[in-house]
């Protein structure tokens, strides 16, 4: 089994910050993917699904985002799932907007829901960083990321969320290179015309 990990902060209030980026991609794989209707379980809403034969449990912790490790690590317990086979979706501040990358362990990079999950699993988990940009200055954080996108940003964040939807079957499968290939393609901006693309051949 996988445990697949948004991360975010419950209520109304935060649904459109940008630190809900893992719960909102985390809701659309669960629709995409035809996943059972969430339930609440082990301090968040649990829903289970299969994706390439792989059975999957996606869950988005409702301990807010600082805490996120007891709801993650109690589920983890539960099932017996290994940090390895947990796969966790959140913002990342050094990336800029658009910008998606797979990795394996490392620190949390300022994210106090990476810290809480360093501290209740420790680093072997994947994660899967979707950038949000840093404001500039360590003193303007918090207030970026408990903020809307813009309207701007939320027009590239929906595609990086679709695209992450249809090609989670290649994180399920190990395929982290090829998955961050795909969103690549899929989510830049087209290149502008240059002289030379108006030339007659």
């Amino acid at each position: 089994m996988i445990l697949l990990v948004g991360l975010g902060n419950p209520g109304k209030g935060y649904t459109d910050n940008r630190h809900n980026f893992g719960f909102m991609a985390v809701d659309e794989i669960i629709r995409r993917h035809s996943f059972s209707p969430e339930r609440v379980k082990f301090q968040g809403l649990v829903s289970e699904g299969t994706i390439n034969g792989q059975k999957i449990l996606a869950l988005k912790p409702t301990t807010y985002m600082n805490e996120s490790g007891r709801s993650v690590s109690e589920a983890a317990r539960f099932y017996k799932i290994a940090p390895s086979d947990i796969l966790v979706i959140h913002d990342e501040l050094d990336l800029p907007m658009g910008k998606v990358r797979v990795k394996t362990g490392g620190g949390h990079g300022g994210n106090n829901g990476i810290r809480s999950l360093i501290s209740h699993i420790g680093e072997g988990f994947r994660r899967v960083r979707l950038g949000v940009g840093h404001p500039g200055e360590k003193s303007l954080v918090s207030g970026h990321v408990l903020k809307d996108f813009s309207k701007a940003e939320r027009e590239i964040a929906d595609k990086i969320i679709e695209s992450t939807a249809r090609h989670i079957d290649l994180l399920i499968d190990g395929n982290d290179a090829n998955f961050m290939n795909k969103i690549a393609l899929e989510t830049a901006p087209p290149k502008p015309k240059t002289s030379d693309d108006n030339k007659e051949n």
